[in-house]
């Protein structure tokens, strides 16, 4: 079993009835108990409308995280490259990666509210045509190169970006693939990492496999060596100590979460005509609901299913209220991560091997002990002559 590192994805959620620099702020929160917890990254989302999903510059946040913050890495998760100026965007995130010292990470999409697009004047099935066309630019650009390139929504003469990247060769960068196969092809074409969100069920992850399937055939032709430690996945996981207590936490903020789906978001969550959404969630297998080793045995289910991946990614979904949702991360930091990243196995191996061996360790201590006091014994003797 391979190395699995621990993230979040945050977009994030927040019901309509929170203060907003409130909400900020919790976030800032998360991303520090996340840096505290060993977290390996964090990824933060862009929207612009809907009022569910309340971050509108992941550059802007990570920039403060970054400051509140020691280890944990800091991706945009995703940036909407349609909406941005690929020079100019280049260059942003360019001096990210030196105020980060190398820590932030670059994920890019094509959009996934058409609001968003709509509201921007941009026809939603030109995004991923456009999202392609910027990504060409950006990774040439941060190899160094000149580029002089026109299209309908931009034009670049001489462009050059000023400072070579902090992180070399250059800052890691992945890309979104949902249900169209465009992310799989575009970070393919340039040997970026994956990042599949858009459900575990079952079905999802027969898509998701067969986007790694056409990711590792296009990367090849393309002379990049795919990596599956570079791909991530993102999924709905709450745990608490027990199945009973997990189930109470999470009627808090699901059916927000739901609704917003249902109402705002690209497609639902759950089925508008499903009651039991906890039942449903969790017998489809879209979202793990219980313990540590429900968790467990569900992140061991994504691996089978997809042939094995580098980074799972929890959606921050704030089910459950603040104290609870902070007990999830640490249970899932004490007790799931360290099954995923053989920090018990030395650990055990040495337990069992003193274990197996304690007898006749306490008897070659015990004999060392009673010849050191009988050799005391005879000194006094001698001396006592």
């Amino acid at each position: 079993m391979a190395y699995l590192r621990s993230g979040v994805f945050l977009a994030p959620f927040h019901a309509l009835t929170e203060s907003p620099i409130m909400a900020l702020e919790r976030d800032m929160e998360l991303l520090q108990h996340l840096d505290r917890l060993n977290y390996h990254e964090a990824w933060i989302g862009e929207h612009h409308s809907g009022g569910f999903e309340v971050i509108a510059s992941p550059e802007l946040f990570i920039a403060g995280a970054a400051e509140r913050t020691r280890h944990i890495r800091l991706g945009t998760g995703v940036l909407s490259l349609p909406y941005h100026n690929p020079f100019i965007l280049a260059d942003r995130m360019v001096q990210l990666d030196y105020q980060t010292r190398g820590r932030a990470m670059f994920g890019v999409g094509p959009g996934s509210l058409v609001h968003d697009a709509k509201k921007q004047g941009i026809v939603p099935a030109n995004q991923r045509r456009m999202m392609n066309e910027a990504l060409d630019v950006i990774v040439e650009l941060m190899r160094g190169d000149t580029i002089t390139r026109k299209t309908d929504w931009f034009d670049l003469h001489d462009a050059r970006l000023q400072l070579a990247p902090y992180s070399q060769p250059r800052m890691e960068m992945t890309v979104a693939a949902a249900r169209s196969p465009a992310g799989a092809l575009a970070a393919a074409r340039h040997g970026l990492g994956m990042l599949s969100i858009g459900g575990t069920s079952n079905d999802s992850m027969k898509h998701h496999a067969g986007n790694w399937d056409l990711y590792e055939e296009q990367a090849t032709l393309h002379g990049h060596v795919p990596d599956r430690k570079n791909w991530r996945i993102a999924t709905l996981i709450h745990i608490a100590e027990t199945r009973e207590k997990a189930r109470e936490n999470v009627k808090f903020g699901l059916d927000a979460y739901c609704d917003y789906y249902r109402d705002v978001a690209t497609f639902p969550i759950v089925p508008p005509d499903i009651e039991n959404r906890f039942e449903y969630l969790t017998e489809t297998g879209a979202a793990c609901i219980g313990t540590p080793d429900d968790a467990i045995a569900f992140i061991e289910r994504l691996q089978k299913g997809t042939g094995g991946f580098g980074v799972i990614m929890e959606l921050a979904q704030n089910w459950a209220d603040w104290n609870e949702t902070k007990r999830h991360y640490e249970l899932m930091a004490r007790y799931v991560h360290p099954h995923f990243q053989k920090t018990l196995d030395w650990r055990t191996h040495s337990y069992n091997f003193a274990n197996e061996h304690h007898t006749a360790f306490m008897a070659q201590s015990h004999a060392a002990i009673r010849a050191e006091i009988d050799k005391q014994a005879a000194l006094r003797a001698k001396a006592a002559e």
